[in-house]
């Protein structure tokens, strides 16, 4: 049995929940290169930073002229033509992946109600072992504290 939530409406054909699955998929790979263009920022603004600490220990050791070249050459650079990273992060964001999550929630709307994942519920539905322990459908409710126990 499916929850509400996870079921495919009536008259919604197997193709059209294989192509929402894959736009899903699609959407978490970018998700996952999102993740990783934010990590390009953070480790560029740390490779920058901990630069600016060898230009200064270079000048500190007697290396005036090589520690003003690098920080004059490098510290601070635009990683791509008048951008640093955050510029680049905001553009992606702003674009890209703001049109990618629009379109694909777009597409869940009008063809599914807005339901998220139904292929893989549908997967889950029918690899897990039904009345198994560890292959439950869902979460068991948990009591909330203080409610309806005694005592």
């Amino acid at each position: 049995m499916t929850d509400h939530e996870h079921q495919r409406p009536d008259g919604v054909d197997d193709l059209t929940v294989e192509a929402l699955g894959n736009l899903s998929e699609a959407l978490e790979a970018t998700e996952i290169a999102r993740g990783h263009l934010y990590s390009f920022h953070r480790i560029t603004g740390t490779a920058d930073l901990t630069l600016g600490k060898a230009v200064d220990q270079l000048r500190e050791a007697g290396h005036t002229e090589l520690a003003d070249r690098i920080e004059r050459d490098l510290v601070g650079r635009n990683v791509l033509a008048g951008r640093w990273t955050f510029q680049i992060v905001e553009e992606y964001d702003d674009d890209y992946y703001a049109t990618f999550r629009e379109l694909e929630r777009a597409a869940r709307d009008e063809l599914v109600g807005g339901r998220r994942h139904l292929y893989e519920s549908e997967m889950k539905e029918d690899r897990r072992t039904h009345g198994r322990t560890g292959h439950e459908h869902r979460p068991a409710e948990k009591p909330q504290p203080g409610v309806g126990s005694a005592g």
